[in-house]
């Protein structure tokens, strides 16, 4: 990279890490469409690599908020989530997995606005662990099934319940990566170089995560998932 594209590089994960921070979701989002600008070759390895470094630090940070039950079921459902999202790949066509995701994400979504809640039971935590792995594993977004079960929880337990998920998926799809040759030390090399974007990111984030209103953070969950299903679709059409 260049120190042009270094600096825009490190801002675009700086912005992520910042909203990430706040919110507990929506780097992917923000930072990934301007590193493809740069050099399609940051995604997914380098980003993600940077990335496990920022939701570690919001891990330890939002500990103390974390819903640890949650975590416990949602971990217990990503890992079979994870094999049959691999398997859905070897098996089934990526472009229709997508299209029904993302349908499935906009249903949620509208059973959500008409008023109905989504309950935080044992099966509902292991269903969003699995769907989430099953769905990251298969095309690569799978945050939208863990925000929707705690879009009424306020932005603390989300962050803190969320980043060790999150944590878990990155650091298991480097593996998988480097396991099919996909992941080396030249991505870990970039990854650590764009790292202090996320680490300013997070620096931002700890000013503006306490001065998030509770009634911003339902809509935002909203939005979110809204926009990583278009995301999803456009993605799969162009």
């Amino acid at each position: 990279m260049t120190g042009a594209e270094l600096a825009f590089g490190l801002a675009a994960l700086a912005i992520g890490g910042a909203l990430h921070g706040s919110m507990g979701f929506g780097m992917g989002l923000v930072a990934a469409p301007l590193l493809v600008l740069i050099d399609p070759e940051l995604i997914p390895g380098p980003m993600l690599c940077a990335g496990v470094i920022l939701t570690l630090m919001i891990t330890v940070r939002d500990r103390s908020s974390a819903d640890f039950r949650g975590v416990k079921w949602l971990l217990l459902g990503r890992t079979p989530g994870m094999v049959l999202g691999a398997l859905a790949v070897a098996w089934l066509s990526t472009t229709g997995l997508a299209i029904v995701f993302a349908c499935a994400i906009f249903a949620l979504v509208a059973v959500s606005v008409a008023g109905v809640s989504l309950p935080r039971t044992t099966p509902a935590l292991f269903g969003a662990g699995a769907l989430s792995g099953l769905m990251g594993t298969a095309i690569g977004v799978g945050g939208p099934p863990l925000t929707l079960v705690y879009q009424r929880s306020s932005g603390d337990e989300i962050r803190g319940t969320l980043a060790p998920i999150q944590s878990f998926g990155a650091a298991t799809s480097i593996g998988a990566l480097a396991v099919v040759g996909e992941f080396g030390w030249t991505d870990m090399g970039r990854g650590l170089l764009l790292a202090p974007g996320m680490v300013i990111g997070f620096a931002v984030s700890g000013w503006v995560a306490p001065r998030i209103k509770p009634a911003v953070v339902r809509p935002a969950v909203l939005v979110f998932a809204v926009v990583s299903a278009i995301g999803i679709l456009i993605r799969v059409m162009v």
